[in-house]
């Protein structure tokens, strides 16, 4: 008996990703087959890992539960569509009810059963939708009694050379403008030796980069009583075997300090990168989002991150209309851009949330006016990372080899300032070089190629291979019980 196919359908952040690595393992576990989503019209089900934190995000999803739905013929037929992730979570029952489309909407606390919930859906039942609660008053377990896992509870759903690891979940901020929280629930770290161990195991099944990952990493370890727990791992991190590159994402600003900034800096193999999330620079506009900081500080910062290492990669995120936010305020942060040479810059426009404290906030901007800034920032900032690409011509880097393309005899992959997806790539056009028959026959994914840097396009590069030096490789290996 051929056993039931499942396709996963993954939207949203690198945390969504290792979610949905975590259901595969279970789903393969329990009985099922995986299947890629273009094999999704011949699965027995979609299972599609929604993301709930913005409305552009949460219209994605929608989606992507009517594409799957749409493989159904006009009798009902055709693969069971199960909504997980975030905005299951976030809406439950409401969700259900407004897309009947979808035969189920789980929780995360399903994910444990999620095999035989699969199974019940495909057979024709249809599962009560959770109604949601806030997550953030369900207490986490003391550390002591959370349950050490004996193996890696995790199926990889690509070959690519860059693997997320998650350290923690959940958050204990309480930005006013962010629903995570309630629907993740508080911070939980997961134990030094557990991330330890997962990090081994990916490196051994081929990753070669690993980003570290969580609602906000400068927070791992204080539910352990260790405050300083992310500098402690980062250099055992760095020691394991066949691991070329090591990236943290997700750093708070208002919590940066400069152990921190040492330990990154003096690891060989983390990237010198900082995904920081300023948001904004002005103090009336960061107080009313309950952050912290200012142009000052947050410039001091970079500062001590470029005493540190003088050529660190930094990246940010910032919203702009947020109520109550003035003319001088959109200044305040123009002037904080310009000033701050960041290598990425993504630009939101403020939406309300539900359940969170900024839809209360009096000084609402129109939506009209809102889209008017993100166009003004957003402009600002392509400008901005222009420049800060071309101040890095000339500059030595090493590429890790993401693509290589024997027919055009290109190679592309990442510098270390440049995180995955988000941040540019490194093209090297090896056409006419006389070195292209020995590197093309030579390189594999998930070397780190040295190069220079000699011309670029907004955030993107071109590079020129190093004639002398040394390409840093690792032996292939098997992806054994991935």
């Amino acid at each position: 008996m051929s056993r039931p196919t499942v396709a996963l359908v993954t939207l949203g952040c690198a945390r969504n990703e290792v979610d949905s690595e975590e259901l595969a393992a279970r789903l393969l576990a329990g009985g099922f087959d995986l299947v890629t989503g273009d094999q999704a019209d011949g699965a027995d089900a979609v299972v599609v890992n929604t993301c709930g934190f913005i409305e552009a995000a949460k219209k994605d999803s929608v989606d992507a539960l009517l594409a799957a739905a749409d493989l159904k013929d006009g009798e009902g037929a055709g693969p069971a569509v199960i909504a997980v992730g975030c905005m299951a979570e976030r809406y439950g029952a409401e969700l259900a009810r407004e897309l009947p489309e979808a035969d189920a909407v789980l929780s995360f606390d399903d994910y444990a059963a999620i095999s035989s919930i699969v199974r019940e859906v495909i057979s024709g039942e249809r599962p009560e939708a959770h109604t949601p609660q806030d997550r953030r008053h369900l207490l986490p377990l003391a550390p002591v009694d959370r349950p050490a896992k004996a193996e890696v509870a995790r199926q990889r759903l690509d070959v690519s050379p860059v693997a997320n690891l998650k350290l923690a979940s959940g958050c204990d901020r309480r930005c006013s403008f962010c629903a995570i929280p309630s629907f993740r629930g508080a911070f939980t770290s997961r134990r030094p030796g557990e991330v330890l161990g997962e990090a081994r195991w990916l490196a051994e099944g081929g990753a070669r980069e690993i980003v570290l990952v969580s609602e906000n990493s400068t927070s791992y370890g204080k539910d352990l009583g260790e405050h300083r727990a992310l500098e402690a791992l980062i250099p055992p991190l760095g020691q394991v075997e066949s691991l070329q590159r090591l990236r943290i994402a997700y750093l708070q600003p208002a919590e940066m300090r400069p152990s921190l900034i040492e330990a990154i800096a003096a690891t060989g193999k983390a990237a010198n990168y900082f995904d920081l999330s300023f948001q904004h620079s002005s103090p009336s506009v960061l107080r009313a989002m309950r952050r912290f900081g200012s142009t000052e500080n947050f410039l001091d910062l970079l500062e001590q991150i470029r005493q540190a290492a003088p050529l660190a990669g930094v990246r940010s995120n910032v919203i702009v209309g947020f109520p109550g936010e003035t003319e001088d305020d959109l200044i305040e942060l123009e002037t904080f851009l310009v000033a701050g040479r960041l290598d990425a810059i993504g630009v939101f426009g403020y939406s309300d949330e539900d359940g969170t404290e900024a839809v209360t906030l009096p000084g609402k901007i129109d939506p009209i006016e809102i889209a008017e800034r993100v166009e003004r920032i957003s402009a600002l900032a392509e400008e901005l990372m222009d420049q800060r690409a071309q101040e890095r011509i000339g500059e030595s880097i090493l590429v890790l080899v993401e693509e290589i393309d024997p027919q055009t005899a290109v190679i592309t992959g990442r510098a270390e300032h440049q995180g995955p997806q988000t941040d540019g790539e490194v093209t090297i056009d090896l056409a006419g070089s006389p070195q292209a028959a020995s590197l093309l026959a030579t390189v594999q994914v998930g070397d780190l190629l040295p190069a220079t840097v000699v011309a670029n396009t907004g955030a993107d590069l071109s590079a020129s291979v190093d004639p002398n030096a040394s390409v840093v490789s690792v032996p292939s290996m098997a992806r054994s019980g991935q």
